[in-house]
């Protein structure tokens, strides 16, 4: 159940034969049986907007209970994002296959309740098993084709956790998340599925991001524990809410957090990409997601974003039925090109006084 009301997928029967049984029983399972309309033609190849619907409807459904770090709505996205990325064809590049495990104890506050912090392999093996969980980051590569660039990396990036179940409004207390941010993990899916069928001349990693809503803690820990070297590692590009236009420059766009800090931007800008400088720099948005922690070791880091303010921000109203889809296919292939742009391209460098 999507929200507050149950949604038919016409897309499902489109969408299965593409996936494997676990994916489906996962649909069964979680969003439940809903009636489904059925297509007399299935379309074999269906569009973006299909696919990213599909997945958006799962990560967002109630069942997922908002995907709190820690929690088991989370390790299920964790798990359904792994599959997506094999399915698209990238090479596993976690600790456990595609996933890199993340020790977390849980800390209970003053006020009772409790809060997964990162902790050590070493510390985790001694905590009480009440205290202690594993959360994933989702981590899937695609090899650069250029022998002189291939041991050179581009990570995009997006977080799949959200708050999980807060204070009700109108009886719904399920934050569900649909574009903050299962709209960039679809975004993600879609850019690795197209990656790996035309390899750029850079490896590209592609990680879904788990725990950012609590202090960046599987970006915190891949910094520490990373898939491939950082000192090679040219650029992080993150995608954070993209399922809805911003009024500040119209559907289809999407801006790039702190523009002006890196030739990151400008390099999108010649490319004739669309993609504008933040239109609200004074909401500190380049601080406020995962590249920030990328940035401040060095690394050329910025998210890509439409959020206009919506009021739906970390509220139970944050689901499927606020996506505009139209504006989410348009943006995803505009990611796309940034991504290979990046892939292709020259490496971008800091701007004087940019890094953070």
């Amino acid at each position: 159940m999507f929200g507050r009301s149950r949604i038919a997928s016409p897309w499902r029967d489109t969408l299965i034969p593409r996936r494997s049984i676990p994916v489906c029983l996962c649909l069964l399972l979680f969003i439940g049986c809903a009636p489904e309309e059925r297509s007399p033609t299935p379309d074999p190849n269906p569009p973006v907007t299909a696919d990213a619907r599909w997945l958006i409807s799962v990560l967002a459904a109630d069942s997922l209970e908002g995907r709190r770090a820690g929690s088991e709505g989370s390790r299920i996205a964790a798990r359904l994002i792994a599959e997506q990325f094999e399915l698209a064809g990238l090479e596993a590049a976690g600790d456990s296959g595609y996933l890199q495990r993340i020790p977390l104890r849980i800390v209970t506050r003053s006020n009772g309740r409790s809060r997964p912090t990162l902790s050590t392999w070493a510390e985790f093996d001694s905590l009480p098993a009440g205290e202690r969980t594993i959360e994933t980051n989702v981590i899937g590569l695609v090899r650069g084709s250029d022998p002189d660039l291939a041991g050179e990396f581009v990570l995009v990036t997006a977080h799949f956790d959200h708050v999980g179940i807060g204070r009700a409004v109108d009886g719904d207390s399920i934050y569900n998340g649909a574009d903050d941010d299962a709209s960039g993990v679809a975004a993600l899916v879609e850019i690795a599925r197209t990656t790996a069928q035309a390899p750029p001349r850079r490896t590209v990693v592609f990680a879904a991001m788990a725990g950012e809503e609590l202090g960046l803690l599987g970006t915190r820990w891949y910094i520490d524990h990373p898939a491939v070297p950082l000192d090679s590692t040219v650029a992080d590009l993150n995608l954070e809410m993209i399922g809805r236009p911003d009024s500040a420059i119209g559907p289809g766009r999407l801006w790039l957090t702190g523009f002006e800090r890196s030739t990151m931007g400008s390099g999108f800008t010649d490319a004739g990409i669309a993609i504008d400088p933040d239109p609200r720099p004074g909401q500190s948005f380049y601080q406020r997601s995962d590249n920030i922690a990328f940035a401040l070791i060095g690394i050329p880091a910025h998210t890509l974003s439409s959020f206009g303010l919506h009021p739906d921000y970390h509220s139970p109203d944050d689901e499927i039925e606020r996506i505009d889809f139209e504006h989410l296919e348009t943006v995803i292939e505009v990611a796309s090109e940034a991504v290979r742009t990046l892939a292709d391209g020259p490496s971008p460098e800091w701007n004087p006084g940019g890094q953070p």
